[in-house]
């Protein structure tokens, strides 16, 4: 899933990042309002994050010019202003949810999942299965015919993608883009690298495969017979 946090305070924004980052999540940053606007308008999201006090643009006035665009992501509102009337302010100008600053990640984690699913009306799984391939979204831990497999972050986001995508094809592009986001250069080996980790875990102790390679147009996870 694909964020866009609007934060200008760099600690604040590099916790959120970090941490969304950790939990999966790919993440575009921008430190003042209009910056924010122009991403928000321009590129696809499945919520986006906004802090009230923002440079050259407001955060309330960026959420209402968003709405007025027809602009309809879900948004939630960060502010250190807690009273009632704040509360209200940001919600009626167009904010889905507010989040008072300080406040606790898993907070925010479990704030952002919730408005993901009112606004798409998907009941989020908490396992995928391909095959004798299971993954636990909540644990966070991967099983192969009943075998425990341990991965790092970045293979465990990139086996998420393969299998929330199973028997697509995903081109090198849409990994970089969902696992790491546009900080890559596209002519970058880190996909094949992060590719061939994974299979010497899942695919080499066993005798099925299911990661395969498409040659010239990327890869797809799936059970062949």
């Amino acid at each position: 899933m694909k964020i866009l946090l609007i934060e200008d305070d760099q600690r604040t924004a590099s916790f959120i990042l970090k941490g969304l980052k950790q939990e999966g999540f790919v993440v575009d940053h921008a430190s003042d309002g209009e910056e924010g606007l122009r991403l928000a308008l321009t590129q696809d999201y499945d919520a986006a994050i906004v802090d009230i006090m923002l440079p050259k643009l407001d955060g309330l006035t960026l959420i209402d010019k968003l709405r007025k665009q027809g602009i309809s992501i879900p948004i939630l509102v960060l502010s250190a202003k807690s009273s009632v009337d704040d509360r209200v302010k940001g919600l009626q100008i167009g904010g889905d949810d507010y989040l008072v600053k300080p406040f606790a990640f898993s907070e925010l984690v479990a704030r952002l999942h919730a408005l993901i699913r009112r606004a798409t009306s998907i009941i989020e799984p908490t396992t995928l299965t391909v095959g004798d391939l299971k993954m636990d979204l909540v644990k966070r831990k991967v099983f192969r015919a009943g075998q425990e497999i341990d991965l790092k972050p970045k293979e465990f986001i990139l086996l998420e993608y393969l299998m929330r995508n199973a028997g697509r094809i995903v081109s090198k592009t849409m990994i970089i883009e969902h696992v790491w986001g546009y900080n890559f250069d596209p002519q970058t080996n880190i996909v094949e690298a992060c590719i061939c980790r994974l299979r010497d875990k899942i695919d080499r102790p066993f005798k099925r495969k299911l990661i395969h390679t498409i040659r010239g147009v990327g890869y797809v996870l799936e059970e062949k017979e």
